[in-house]
């Protein structure tokens, strides 16, 4: 085998351990939990608002960020439940790069696997103490579920991971909602059929055990925009593409059906000022059907302190050193449009 074995990593319950959260944390997560439980079955007509930075590098500043949301969130919620964005894993197309805080708790020096689990439940647990808002990550190692399952309150799969069966397996095991990427070849019915499996039981092995899972009823889309076969990024979040998924959807034997508009990647053509005008545009089609409406369910941004991105090592507080984001600025008016908008 061509692999060496560098050493053993705790397991998700050493670190927990460790590491634990407070009764009455667990019971601030679970008041976002019944919450988001409540706008997917559609018993609460909030949107949802995924949004953060592209990657969570440094503890200081996206803790700094949430707590702006913190006070957002109180302006906005009867019309606006805020998730922040705290991604801690960084899945890269060709392996090279930044792969975020767990292989990297700094982002300046060698991979750390031990330091960068530990770094990645306490950023979490941080976020969950100081703002009360519990957050979603990326799920991008189905065995690392075990070190956050109990601090957040959403999980993503990517679009390179949502054919992947056990991504797949391993959310029919969550009792949270779970958003489906369509893939970067923009394919529906690949994504359709991530959901299926998401919210079926399964058995499979899964960190050395054979374990039952019951299926995810919350597991739903997530759309992001296409890659072509020549390159071309491809929007997806236009009505006729959201009519077009609700008819699958409408064939299919899936539970509470609902979609989530990924405003950057490739629906922006990675041009991190358009977000504005996407997510505006997504709002009109809520209100063009009725249909459409208890539909999407709510949109993803990516957004930081500081607009734009740099490079690692670049010394900009708040800026992105992967894909660049909104600035605050713009991004709190967004806010404060989005709760005008959803009626």
């Amino acid at each position: 085998m061509n692999m060496e074995f560098k050493r053993k990593m705790p397991t998700p319950q050493a670190i927990k351990e460790m590491y634990p959260i407070t009764p009455e944390l667990a019971e601030r997560k679970k008041i976002t939990d019944e919450a988001l439980r409540k706008i997917f079955t559609g018993e609460d007509d909030r949107l949802l608002l995924v949004i953060g930075p592209c990657s969570a590098d440094r503890e200081d500043s996206v803790l700094d960020y949430i707590s702006r949301l913190r006070t957002v969130q109180e302006k906005v919620e009867d019309k606006i439940l805020i998730v922040p964005r705290v991604y801690t894993n960084k899945p890269r197309t060709t392996g090279d790069g930044y792969k975020g805080i767990v292989h990297q708790p700094d982002p300046e020096k060698k991979e750390d696997f031990l330091h960068g689990l530990i770094a990645m439940r306490h950023m979490h647990i941080r976020a969950l103490s100081e703002t009360g808002l519990s957050a979603a990550d990326e799920m991008l190692y189905p065995e690392n579920w075990g070190y956050v399952s109990d601090i957040l309150s959403y999980v993503a799969i990517g679009a390179r991971s949502v054919e992947d069966q056990q991504h797949r397996l391993t959310v029919s095991g969550f009792d949270l909602p779970s958003g489906m990427k369509n893939p970067t070849s923009g394919d529906f019915s690949v994504m359709l059929n991530s959901v299926y499996a998401a919210q079926h039981p399964h058995r499979f092995i899964y960190r050395g055990y054979e374990v039952q899972t019951n299926g995810n009823d919350l597991a739903h889309t997530v759309l992001r925009g296409a890659t072509s076969k020549h390159g071309r990024n491809i929007p997806n979040y236009h009505y006729e593409d959201l009519q077009i998924l609700l008819g699958l959807y409408n064939e299919r034997d899936l539970k509470n059906p609902a979609c989530i508009i990924d405003s950057n990647h490739s629906n922006s053509n990675k041009q991190f000022d358009q977000q504005v005008r996407i997510v505006k545009e997504v709002m009109h089609s809520r209100h063009l059907s009725p249909d459409i409406h208890n539909f999407v369910k709510g949109v993803m941004i990516e957004s930081y302190i500081e607009e734009g991105n740099q490079k690692v090592g670049g010394g900009v507080y708040g800026k992105s050193i992967t894909d660049a984001c909104l600035g605050w600025e713009a991004s709190e008016r967004l806010i404060y449009d989005l709760a005008e908008l959803n009626y």
